[in-house]
Parts: structure tokens; sequence; C-alpha cells
């Protein structure tokens, strides 16, 4: 079982920047398929990032170019570097996990508020 817990999360103007931690205990993060998503009042969940074991990350086309999830094995830690946001991006973040035996685990969610 893997525990994750984000942190970061808060308010911030349009065209700011945010970053937020999932910080992993349990599993190595190194042996862990981990992701960030998002869902947002009355909506439903949807993938911003994952980053693989083998290094292979993907960013959908709302927030490509914008998102990246570089992660920090040796500290068990995940970031999700949110830049340019908009006020579509308001959302609660959750981070996800799953193992190699297929298990996931999901983060209580960390809220971002982009308004000005």
């Amino acid at each position: 079982q893997v525990d994750l817990v984000e942190s970061g999360g808060g308010l911030v103007q349009p065209g700011g920047s945010l970053t937020l931690s999932c910080s992993a205990s349990g599993v190595r993060t190194e042996f862990l398929i981990l992701s960030w998503y998002r869902q947002a009042l009355g909506k439903q969940r949807e993938l911003v990032a994952t980053s693989s074991t083998s290094g292979y990350d993907y960013y959908p086309d709302s927030v490509k170019g914008r998102f990246t999830a570089p992660r920090d094995n040796a500290k068990n830690i995940i970031y999700l570097v949110m830049n340019n946001l908009k006020p579509e991006d308001s959302a609660v973040y959750y981070c996800n996990a799953i193992d190699s035996g297929g298990r996931e685990s999901w983060g209580q969610g960390t809220q971002v508020t982009v308004s000005s």
C-alpha cells in the first residue's frame, strides 16, 4: 500500500504559476507509475500528467506545454509544475500511484483556485 500526501495548493492569479508536491511512502517512487488528476466542481476527474517508471511522460493537450511532472526518486516525491494558469485549471488536484502489482492509491487532494 502506498500512502500519498499532496501539498502546495492555493489561490493564484491567471497567468501565474504554482507547484504541487506529492510525497509517497510505503513504496519507492522509482517502482511506481505516478500521475496527477484533477476534478473541478461538477465535472469528472481527468488526467493531467503521467510519469512512468521508464521516464516516459504523458500530458493531455489541455495542459501540454504548461504543466510538467518531474519526479525526485531520491526524495520519493513527484511534483506538478503548473505555469500560465487559467481559471479553467481550478480544481482539486489528486496524486495517483500504481505499483508493479497494479494496485492503485490516491492522495487526499489539494485545491487549486485560479482567479483574479
